[in-house]
């Protein structure tokens, strides 16, 4: 059984493999070095290009009067403890208030949260589904947030994307987890029509993947290969400095929702619509953040003002050096990956609940509760 304590992460491995893992740190580290340097050697030049090309902006340009915005930040998990007999499962979404401006009061003293646990029987579309059901908690959440900016963990077409690969595969899990994934479906498309649209002009949603391979910029205009946009961005950005808002690179195939509901045609049409439409921004508030990528809706890229407050909320929210993303995302994702820790202990609680009223043998039982392995996402 593997061990989870961080602080002896080789304790379980054998020696042999050990060793041998770490003596390749050498040519790793060397490797990775020599990518750095080249990008840190031609950083001036990249520079040069961004600013002929008129990408190259201080946060000073665009930002207005203050406005001390409030923020929240949007996270979802999932998780399924594989047992003998069945699966159990979990997806939960939370939304946590960001740090509040002192002339604001907070709007939010607690955490928001939505999750559904229940027991079904094994299948490999099971982790599909409960991705879509996720995230459409999570729109839920990001909708009905009262905030100023309403900071999104991951892209903007990853709710189109999960929902069109659950839907493709709703035919291979039990009615009774489809039937969850079919209750919610128009609501959450109505809601992210809503996001997308961004019509109130005292709301703000962006997206902000962690990871990306997007490669906009350093394709299309710093023509340097193998090299994605983010981590490319954080040696070439300083402090305050941003690029765009751009369009977003089309995917290469056209987004879609293959097995939606019939009736449901001219909605997602919408969605895909303003998905196309959606621009992007590199950020860097502070020297010791990372570029952050921001995917925005067209109604706030085009206005000035909304990006003031947008660029605002991120310089308030990326202070905390030891933090390198804005400060809810941070604690929405602490909060919410621990899904996954978590249901390990609800299954031996079952067990222990199950085992209280069992009257045969327990030996069964206690087989078909024993959990293999948690996957989550």
């Amino acid at each position: 059984m593997t061990s989870n304590n961080t602080e002896t992460p080789f304790l379980d491995l054998p020696q042999a493999l050990v060793e041998e893992m770490l003596a390749k740190c050498g040519p790793l580290g060397e490797d990775m070095a020599r990518n750095f340097r080249e990008i840190n050697e031609k950083r001036d030049d990249f520079r040069k290009i961004l600013d002929d090309e008129g990408l190259l902006q201080k946060d000073s340009e665009l930002l207005m009067t203050r406005t001390s915005p409030t923020t929240c930040g949007v996270d979802g998990a999932f998780a399924i403890e594989r047992l003998l007999s069945t699966d159990m499962i979990a997806t939960a979404a939370v939304a946590v208030e960001g740090l509040t401006p002192p002339s604001e009061d907070r709007h939010w003293p607690e955490p928001h949260h939505l999750c559904h646990v229940d027991s079904i029987p094994h299948s490999d579309a099971t982790s599909l589904i409960l991705r879509a059901i996720m995230i459409c908690r999570e729109l839920e959440l990001a909708e009905s947030a009262p905030h100023d900016v309403i900071m999104i963990d991951g892209s903007l077409s990853t709710p189109l994307i999960y929902l069109n690969m659950a839907l493709n595969r709703k035919d291979d899990v039990t009615d009774r987890l489809t039937s969850i994934l079919e209750a919610i479906l128009e609501d959450s498309l109505n809601k992210y029509k809503k996001i997308l649209e961004s019509k109130r002009s005292d709301q703000i949603y962006a997206g902000l993947p962690k990871y990306t391979t997007k490669k906009e910029i350093s394709d299309n205009i710093l023509k340097i290969k193998d090299q994605e946009d983010r981590g490319l961005l954080s040696f070439i950005l300083e402090s305050s400095e941003f690029i765009g808002p751009l369009p977003i690179e089309p995917p290469k195939q056209p987004y879609h929702i293959t097995h939606a509901p019939s009736e449901y045609k001219g909605l997602v049409d919408n969605v895909i619509m303003h998905l196309n439409e959606v621009q992007i921004m590199y950020y860097r508030p502070y020297l010791h953040m990372p570029a952050l990528r921001l995917e925005i809706p067209k109604s706030i890229a085009s206005n000035s003002q909304r990006l003031s407050i947008l660029c605002e909320s991120l310089k308030i929210q990326c202070g905390v050096p030891a933090i390198i993303e804005p400060f809810p995302l941070y604690l929405a994702d602490r909060m919410v990956k621990h899904l996954g820790t978590a249901l390990p202990a609800i299954r031996r609680s079952t067990t222990q609940e199950i085992a209280l009223k069992w009257e045969e043998n327990l030996g069964n039982m206690y087989l078909a509760m024993h959990g293999y392995r948690t996957e989550r996402g």
